[in-house]
């Protein structure tokens, strides 16, 4: 079965490597029917997600023992080597012997016989030489991080540039590793005292967090959508940097609110719950399919006042009228959340240069629908400042009929926006920015 995991692990790597998939797509899809055993199971996602993080990493490594360059290696033979390697280097569980004859096993698996004797040649030369990972004093400072926290050496510059170096290092090491489980506890059908008590009934422990009511950290869990308490919606998963963003909207009962680019969903759930249910949340995406997961979560949940609605967030539908709150949570690069989709980071950058502008038609069409007095929250799961902080301060110079509002005091920050980063308070990387309409 151990084999059986391994070769999905390297089918799986191959489907977003050179297929370009959505890892969390990709994953399901290989596993769905497998037949394996949940230990297996999680053993494949373990070495298929570790891979995907330590990709540079462990393309460096190779590099240091291939003569073969490695864009020219066969790509079932390097996906092979590198989860080789990442066995070699952080899963203390696996022996090394066991690593590499896995790796060699694997070869003949996927009709590469003829590599067996390369990928035996390169694991063996590795360890005895000790494993090294990254230790080179030739390396430059952006290097030794890019290959540390196996970053692209572009985003290792532009973290830098924005954040300095002490704040970059965090921010990469802290997006290696298991991500935080948040929960946010469904206040309209229970508390948080009842909530966790009904989890550690079903073994899961809870931590509530202190400086955010309503929010619980989970412990060490398999698929919480499989409790009895999730199924009963008495809680969503949601990380602690959208509950900020939707404390930050301070949304009341009673008001309409808009969220303008709402799947999944979660933070039209936490604001319907923050409304105490009574009001009216328009809960808006350009895909129906996308419609139908936040039609279904607000159902668990039993929150009537959601509205999904189908709308693309560039055109202004003034049939729809005026609303007091409206969230503004535009499509990003992604980069706040790379420890949840490691892919994320090995893309082109170039892809990612037109967003400002698509991101600023989209405040600006948003903001129509706000009243007078009313409040908008710019957001986004990235850290470049030209996605976050350039977009709204833009806004504000070219509409002047609109002004910066204090953050609430539930996010303990002073000033109209915030960057959330991951090494400081366990969250995703996050911008938020609060703007009020005259």
């Amino acid at each position: 079965m151990a084999k059986n995991a391994r070769y999905l692990a390297v089918k799986a790597l191959l489907k977003v490597n050179v297929g370009q998939g959505y890892s969390n797509l990709v994953l399901d899809g290989v596993l769905a029917d497998s037949g394996l055993a949940p230990r297996d199971t999680a053993f494949a996602a373990a070495l298929f997600y570790g891979v995907l993080e330590r990709q540079i990493t462990l393309d460096w490594c190779i590099g240091r023992y291939s003569k073969t360059p490695l864009a020219k290696l066969d790509p079932q033979v390097r996906e092979i080597l590198r989860l080789s390697l990442y066995q070699l280097l952080y899963m203390d569980t696996v022996p090394d012997r066991a690593a590499v004859a896995e790796g060699v096993a694997l070869t003949r698996m996927f009709g590469k016989t003829s590599a067996s004797g390369f990928v035996n040649g390169v694991l063996r030369s590795f360890l005895r030489d000790g494993k090294p990972a990254g230790e080179d004093p030739s390396l430059s400072w952006r290097e030794q991080v890019s290959v540390g926290c196996s970053a692209p050496l572009w985003l290792v510059q532009k973290l830098e540039e924005a954040y300095g170096r002490e704040d970059t290092r965090g921010i990469l090491e802290a997006s290696l590793g298991r991500p935080p489980v948040y929960l946010r506890v469904n206040t309209t059908r229970t508390t948080d005292l009842e909530l966790m008590e009904r989890l550690k009934e079903e073994s899961i422990e809870t931590l509530p967090q202190t400086d955010l009511p309503h929010c619980l950290l989970a412990g060490e869990t398999g698929d919480i959508s499989q409790s009895e308490a999730y199924k009963a919606g008495l809680f969503h998963v949601q990380d602690k940097s959208s509950q900020l963003c939707c404390a930050a909207l301070s949304p009341q009962p009673g008001q309409r609110v808009l969220d303008v680019c709402a799947s999944p969903g979660g933070k039209t759930f936490t604001i319907a719950q923050r409304m105490e249910n009574r009001g009216e949340v328009v809960s808006c995406d350009l895909h129906p399919h996308r419609l139908g997961l936040i039609g279904e979560g607000a159902r668990r949940l039993g929150l009537s006042i959601v509205s999904p609605t189908q709308s693309d967030a560039t055109q202004y539908q003034p049939q729809w009228g005026k609303f007091q709150r409206v969230l503004c949570d535009v499509p990003f690069s992604g980069l706040g959340i790379i420890r949840r989709k490691p892919e994320i980071k090995y893309k082109n950058p170039d892809s990612f240069a037109q967003l400002p502008e698509y991101q600023y038609k989209i405040l600006e069409t948003s903001a129509n629908y706000l009243e007078r007095d009313g409040v908008l929250v710019y957001s986004t799961c990235t850290l470049l400042p030209q996605e976050n902080q350039q977009v709204v301060e833009r806004f504000l110079r070219e509409h002047p009929d609109f002004v910066p509002e204090p953050l609430p005091s539930e996010l303990q920050r002073d000033g109209y926006c915030v960057t959330l980063l991951p090494h400081r308070g366990n969250t995703d990387g996050f911008f938020i920015a609060t703007i009020r309409r005259k």
